[in-house]
């Protein structure tokens, strides 16, 4: 059988260092991309095809071209702020360009998907920590199209036959230990990044914790880190699962520990023994106060367990990577 393996969205942040891991474990990777929010120069293991999920054409153009064994699909929008101003291109991209991509999987006999979901499905959580079966009530657009993207997963499976694993990110964090690829976004609105940025020499930048009165331990929000690293070995995981069972499976994938804002603050400037500019803003609408991942079924099921989710070794690899974007935008 073909260990041919198609990617979209496999030239950014997750998915280029989920291809560094299923090249590693074998795979002939090949990755679709549009490269709007995708780097070409992240496409490091294996032959990039620059196509969008939301042309059907294309999409069976390379999956004629490919004839993968399966396909693991990051290729979305996942701005919570942009969706709200702009929910349109998020169903656009996010709900037709999975529904293109199962129809051409449908066309060429392709059975077997590894979706990127998110933690944003579930919406201010009934209890901590979260797990698989409680309520999903999104309260974003970008949580709503991953959402109905998950539906769409069951329908097609029950319809015809197409299996997926779907993976429900907490917060990713970190980098490639090796400094091969990193985080990457432009414009930048994660946590980490951002604190790294007010922390750097010659930086201007200052960090905005978004509300101090929270119901946690120090008044900003929690969240569950885990490692990108760790995120590629759940996805490898996932296609071996795929390989061995005939069903399709949801998955938490977090640490199952949460990190205040500012406890994150602290860890950095400890690290880097260098100030991290910042300054309270008000909350920002419908931030829940504590996300914490359940991720025993990942655990029992898959094998999976985090190893370098630490906060010291993503802080680490993270300011790694900062140290190396910033030599680069000098160097031009």
């Amino acid at each position: 059988m073909s260990k041919t393996l198609l990617v979209t969205g496999g030239a950014g942040y997750v998915g280029s260092h989920c291809c560094k891991a299923f090249s590693a474990a074998g795979w002939n990777v090949v990755v679709y991309d549009n490269l709007s929010r995708g780097w070409r120069e992240f496409v490091r293991w294996g032959d990039l095809i620059v196509g969008d999920v939301r042309d059907l054409g294309s999409l069976n153009a390379a999956m004629q071209r490919v004839k993968p064994a399966a396909v693991a699909h990051f290729a979305a929008l996942a701005y919570v702020g942009e969706s709200v101003t702009d929910p349109a291109e998020y169903y656009r991209t996010n709900v037709l360009g999975t529904m293109n991509l199962l129809d051409a999987m449908r066309a060429a006999g392709v059975g077997r998907l590894v979706f990127s979901s998110t933690c944003a499905t579930y919406g201010i959580p009934a209890a901590v920590p979260i797990t698989e079966s409680m309520p999903q009530n999104p309260i974003n657009p970008y949580g709503r199209t991953k959402l109905v993207a998950e539906g769409m997963l069951r329908d097609y499976d029950a319809a015809y036959g197409i299996k997926s694993v779907a993976l429900r990110y907490f917060n990713a964090a970190g980098a490639d230990p090796e400094g091969m690829v990193g985080e990457r976004h432009e414009p930048e609105t994660h946590a980490l990044p951002l604190i790294l940025r007010a922390a750097a020499p010659d930086s201007d930048h200052t960090f905005r914790v978004f509300g101090s009165d929270y119901d946690t331990e120090d008044g900003t929000c929690v969240r569950d880190y885990v490692h990108v690293q760790d995120l590629a070995s759940a996805h490898l995981k996932a296609l071996e699962f795929l390989e061995r069972n005939d069903t399709s499976a949801v998955f938490n994938l977090g640490r199952g520990n949460g990190v205040s804002v500012r406890a994150m603050i602290a860890m950095v400037e400890s690290y880097s023994n260098r100030r991290v500019r910042h300054e309270y803003a008000p909350r920002r609408p419908g931030d829940p106060d504590t996300l914490v991942a359940d991720s025993t079924l990942a655990r029992d099921v898959l094998g999976w367990v985090p190893e370098r989710s630490g906060m010291v070794d993503i802080v680490a690899d993270a300011w790694r990577w900062a140290e190396l974007e910033a030599n680069r935008r000098n160097n031009g």
